[in-house]
Parts: C-alpha cells; sequence; structure tokens
C-alpha cells in the first residue's frame, strides 16, 4: 500500500493559491482517473483505490499547512504504511515555477508542511514531489504563497500537474526514488 499526500491549507479562501499546490496536483490525478476523496476521516480528505494492483491512499490534509503531518501519520499508522511506500507533494519556493524535483528523504528546506510530517512520522525518509512557485520578488513571502497562479504561471503549472500524474504512476507501479529522479529531476 502506498500513500500519496498532496499539501495545501483547507476552506475555499485558499483554493488555487501557490502553497495548494500539492492539493491541485492530487485533483489533477483524481480527475484523470475519475476518482474522488470519498473520505473524511484521520484529520483528511482522502480515497482508497486499486491502481495497478496496488492499494493506493490519495489524500488532502485538513488541518492547516503547518500541522500536515499530522494528518499523513493518523492514516500511515492506521493502514501500517512504511515511510518510504509514502509521497508526498508539496510546493518549493527555490524552484522556478512549474519546475519538478523529486527527493527520496531528506531535511524540510524550511518549508513549514514537511518539519510537521519529519515531526510526526519520526523520519526524513519519505519520498517528496516538489514543484517551483519561485521565490516572491516584491512581495512577502505569506502574501506570495497565499496568492494566485496568474494566467500564464497557471499554464507552467498545469503542465507540472499532468507530469506530476506520471510521477504518480511511476511510485504506484513500484519504481523506486532513485528511478524517479534520474527520469524526471
Amino acid at each position: 500500500m502506498k500513500i500519496i499526500a498532496g499539501l495545501g491549507n483547507p476552506g475555499k479562501k485558499y483554493d488555487r493559491t501557490k502553497h495548494n499546490t500539492g492539493f491541485m496536483a492530487i485533483d489533477t490525478y483524481l480527475a484523470k482517473k475519475g476518482l474522488s476523496l470519498d473520505k473524511d476521516k484521520f484529520e483528511g480528505l482522502w480515497t482508497k483505490v486499486k491502481v495497478a494492483g496496488e492499494d493506493i491512499i490519495l489524500l488532502e490534509p485538513q488541518t492547516f499547512m503547518n500541522e500536515s503531518g499530522r494528518s499523513i501519520a493518523q492514516v500511515a499508522n492506521f493502514f501500517k504504511v512504511e515511510p518510504q511506500d509514502v509521497l508526498v507533494i508539496h510546493d518549493d519556493m527555490d524552484m522556478p515555477i512549474g519546475k519538478i524535483r523529486i527527493r527520496a528523504n531528506g531535511k524540510s528546506g524550511g518549508h513549514n508542511g514537511i518539519k510537521s510530517i519529519i515531526r510526526d512520522l519520526g523520519t526524513e525518509k519519505f519520498n517528496r514531489l516538489k514543484i517551483g512557485i519561485r521565490h516572491p520578488e516584491k512581495t512577502s513571502v505569506v502574501s506570495w504563497v497565499l496568492s494566485p497562479f496568474t494566467t500564464e504561471q497557471q499554464a507552467l503549472m498545469d503542465e507540472a500537474f499532468a507530469t506530476s500524474c506520471e510521477i504518480i504512476d511511476d511510485f504506484v507501479a513500484g519504481h523506486d526514488s532513485q528511478y524517479l529522479m534520474n527520469k524526471y529531476n
């Protein structure tokens, strides 16, 4: 079993904002597969489905970003999923808009959602799919991450979300992080 978790903030106020990049990636995958998040438990919206013979849980934590780890840890503990079978999708300000990078483990890079997951899973050894949102130039970080993408930026993000669907399928198919990094980084 694998967990694919997209990070974001719950509520209409945060829909389509840069910090909800993880939610948007999950939503794109759900739409492509004709699925929906049909369960509300473990402080998250989720669904459990079989893809390519593998049980997967698609999860959007409904805690705020800084507490995402609570939801992910609850799901992982309940279903007895090891951290190396978790893929977390999140925004990254240190990369250009729409750029994708896969990591097998590591520190948080200052991302509070990742800090929370490391704390609540008790390890840095889980997979990450980072999607660039660029660092702000003339505005505060908070204003930047809580603002929507421009039309031009959204086009780049849509390409990244399409690629993230391929990455999810490869991860579910059992390809390890080294394979994913070689193919997509």
